[in-house]
């Protein structure tokens, strides 16, 4: 096999699935990708890694960073490369359905970049500042806190966080280590500025909320913490005999968080019948609903009811379900739908928050907070299944949702929103 240059690829050591680590470039992926075009096989998925490190050995680059612009030019040239190949065996967006995303956006820590006004086009920019901010969480609890709770994590800027023991989200460990945490600072190697490093807190009732948690109990975290987007946290031994916040300049760009620039992303399709908007920044969509959108363009089913929802907004008129059209029913439900169901759509968020005051706060308080989002959390599943029924019924079986039958669920949904506001504090 070759790479888009034509180089024989023998050995690529790559592996797949392992963002910023493995080096998978764009040119080497697109290249199996196309050669599996070639060879017929009809269905291919692969991953490009970041192009703000420079893989396999680092450093990270800072935007407008000479290497960060190279390494994006280098990707232009193999997307063009693969379209061209592809086209050339006849492969094109007239008969195949092209979809590009990203899994999620990346946090940049760094200082300020050099010169002034550098744009990294005309002016390349320079970091004399630049990495991620590791906290060792564990030390930083024995030397701020005194205490010395056994805990392990998963480490992360949102870190999920498992007492030894698994003890109940309500017992007295847990209320304590969550509180000490909440109360950790560290001094900013950047700015030289005192940080909160928590900023969010979700345990079990929250996290089912956000779709965390999974049907197996031994997966499911006593906590977990969204930290502060600049820092990288982990749990090393219980004291600073080394330094608990340092700045590691191998990697600079922080995800797995509920920050919109780590949360907002983007996805670009192109083939039959995808209309040719150009960038639609007006519909609110989610890594769920591309897989319904794809069965609805393929003319497929599954046998499962789907998380997400199809964009039908942005399909050609052929290929839009006539269902989905009818009477501004379903473009009324999807809305809703997203916003009580997805992870950071505006139930998510609001929740989150509620969480983390109760969490916060004393063990009254948190019981009432608990309650009252579990109450919530119910009531949410119950609507969202009721609304993902009729989408699908719209996109798949032809069967138009009602003006009656939006009102009254979208109502409902609005009203859902209007609970869980009225419960921050």
């Amino acid at each position: 096999m070759t790479d888009l240059d034509g180089n024989v690829i023998q050995d690529p050591q790559h592996r797949i699935g392992f963002p910023g680590f493995d080096g998978m470039a764009a040119k080497v992926s697109l290249s199996y990708v196309a050669s599996m075009q070639e060879h017929g096989i009809p269905i291919t998925y692969a991953y490009i890694s970041d192009a703000h490190d420079n893989h396999p050995t680092g450093p990270a680059y800072g935007p407008g960073q000479a290497g960060y612009v190279a390494a994006l030019k280098a990707y232009d040239s193999a997307f063009g490369q693969f379209f061209t190949r592809l086209a050339n065996d006849g492969i094109n967006k007239s008969n195949t359905l092209f979809v590009f995303t990203a899994d999620e956006g990346d946090h940049f820590v760094g200082g300020a970049p050099s010169p002034a006004g550098c744009d990294g086009v005309n002016t390349p920019c320079t970091y004399s500042q630049i990495g991620e901010i590791n906290a060792n969480l564990a030390g930083l609890l024995a030397t701020e806190r005194g205490n010395t709770t056994a805990f392990k994590v998963h480490s992360d800027d949102a870190p999920t966080v498992y007492i030894t023991g698994n003890p109940a989200r309500d017992a007295a460990v847990t209320r304590t280590l969550e509180h000490d945490m909440s109360a950790l600072t560290a001094v900013n190697p950047i700015t030289g500025n005192t940080d909160t490093i928590a900023q969010f807190f979700a345990d079990p009732v929250e996290m089912r909320i956000l779709h965390m948690v999974t049907a197996d109990p031994a997966r499911t975290p006593t906590f977990t913490l969204f930290a502060d987007p600049n820092y990288f946290l982990f749990a090393a031994a219980p004291n600073c005999n080394s330094p608990c916040v340092t700045e590691v300049p191998g990697f600079a760009w922080n995800h797995g968080d509920v920050q919109s620039d780590i949360t907002t992303t983007w996805l670009g399709m192109v083939g039959p019948g995808v209309t040719n908007l150009g960038i639609d920044n007006t519909t609110w969509s989610d890594h769920t609903d591309i897989r319904p959108t794809l069965m609805v363009l393929l003319g497929l089913k599954d046998d499962y009811s789907h998380d997400g929802r199809a964009l039908t907004e942005d399909l050609d008129g052929w290929a839009r379900p006539e269902a989905t059209r009818l009477n501004g029913g379903y473009a009324r439900l999807a809305v809703i739908y997203k916003q009580i169901d997805a992870a950071v759509g505006q139930f998510g968020l609001v929740t989150l928050m509620v969480s983390t005051d109760g969490i916060n706060g004393n063990d009254s308080l948190y019981a009432q907070k608990e309650s009252q989002l579990s109450s919530l959390n119910s009531q949410r599943d119950a609507l969202a299944a009721q609304m993902i029924a009729l989408l699908e019924g719209a996109e798949f079986n032809g069967q138009a949702i009602t003006q009656q039958q939006a009102k009254a669920l979208v109502a409902q949904g609005q009203a859902l929103l209007g609970q869980a506001n009225a419960l921050l504090s």
